[in-house]
């Protein structure tokens, strides 16, 4: 599967058929790039309708290209990263059931969704209406998985953090606290380094302290978690005293329900992350599919309308004409490039091919004067699958 195509038009001259173009296509590009994959690209008989609505939806054309592509760049991106954290390997996207690539190289017109018989800036707005409803719908989607997995994170940031905020009810056992009428258990958040200061003072940081209840309970790179017990009523001056020398006294109070209710609700966040994560890659992986579908559709008519502008018309057109042109599809590696871009001018009406040289071979200027598709004389543009 090639990551890059080019979409190509080329002019029919009078004298010549458009299976005439195509067989001295194949024939060059099998003599002097064979490895290049060559496919024709079918385009429909669309409605032409008046050159004045031609070149007001040329001027629109680059911008809507740009959109779609961007879209379907969002929703690439976000399967790829929906499958990295659930270990998800699929063996690629797909247009219903169809690979990417392989929908591109043998596209086929869908005229149950887009009738050929309706202008074509109602065919290239409708098509627009539904990828921009499509980017509407990731963004609604992807939010509410994100909010899901922030107040993970925020959990479990309290759970892995440090023992200055960390929440502490994994922490502590019901043995480890005392709340008696009389006598209470606080627990000290004590620097790692200061440790020896702790034990060597906290009995005296205040009166009523029971000797020799210090325990450690945990330790992290930062803090040691001690417990104190004392008599409830210097609990305050115990805090204020302790604060003074450095030492954190955390306000705890141990509840088997609220433990069990934490647990309870970090459970049912993973269950709703999950289920999120696989709802929304299954919704990436059929959107892309539509988006993907809609914007080749795009391309069709980008190619035809920018065709007719480029190679033009007879006075007295009809309402539905079919252009004299030969479209193909091609994906040249980076070292065939300017030898395929030799093949296609040279098959093109080259009698002003000065004028579309690019920038490097003629200086800046006159390659930008209209995009991408002008820089040759031929129309092309291209469609990047990665």
């Amino acid at each position: 599967m090639a990551n890059r195509y080019w979409v190509v038009s080329l002019p029919v001259q009078n004298n010549s058929s458009s299976s005439t173009i195509w067989n001295q296509l194949q024939q060059n590009i099998s003599k002097h790039s064979f490895d290049t994959p060559l496919y024709r690209f079918n385009i429909p008989n669309l409605r032409v309708g008046t050159l004045d609505s031609l070149l007001s939806l040329s001027d629109d054309l680059n911008k809507s290209n740009a959109f779609m592509e961007g879209v379907s760049i969002k929703i690439r991106r976000q399967i790829e990263e929906l499958e990295r954290v659930s270990g998800v390997n699929t063996a690629g996207l797909t247009v219903d059931g169809v690979p990417v690539d392989s929908y591109l190289t043998r596209f086929v017109w869908d005229d149950a969704k887009y009738p050929t018989m309706s202008p074509l800036k109602e065919i290239v707005d409708g098509i627009h209406a539904q990828v921009a409803k499509i980017e509407d719908d990731l963004k609604v989607r992807v939010s509410e998985y994100n909010n899901i997995r922030s107040q993970l994170n925020a959990i479990n940031r309290k759970q892995t953090g440090s023992l200055a905020v960390r929440d502490l009810s994994n922490l502590v056992k019901p043995e480890d606290i005392i709340n008696s009428e009389h006598l209470t258990t606080l627990l000290a958040v004590v620097s790692k380094y200061s440790q020896k200061d702790w034990l060597a003072s906290y009995e005296t940081l205040t009166s009523y302290v029971v000797p020799r209840s210090s325990k450690k309970l945990h330790e992290d790179n930062e803090y040691a978690l001690y417990t104190v017990t004392l008599f409830n009523r210097v609990a305050d001056n115990f805090r204020t005293s302790a604060r003074e020398k450095g030492f954190q006294i955390r306000d705890f109070e141990y509840s088997p329900e609220t433990h069990e209710g934490r647990k309870q609700e970090l459970d049912k966040l993973m269950q709703d992350q999950e289920s999120l994560r696989g709802s929304l890659l299954q919704w990436c992986y059929t959107s892309y599919g539509e988006v993907f579908s809609s914007w080749m559709h795009f391309c069709a008519v980008r190619l035809f309308s920018e065709s007719i502008l480029r190679y033009g018309l007879p006075p007295n057109f009809l309402v539905f004409y079919s252009f004299r042109t030969e479209a193909c599809v091609l994906a040249p590696s980076v070292k065939a490039e300017k030898k395929v871009r030799s093949i296609l001018e040279g098959l093109s009406d080259s009698s002003n091919s000065a004028y579309w040289k690019t920038d490097e071979e003629v200086g800046a200027g006159m390659a930008n004067l209209a995009g991408e598709a002008d820089t040759h004389p031929y129309v092309s543009f291209t469609i990047n699958l990665l």
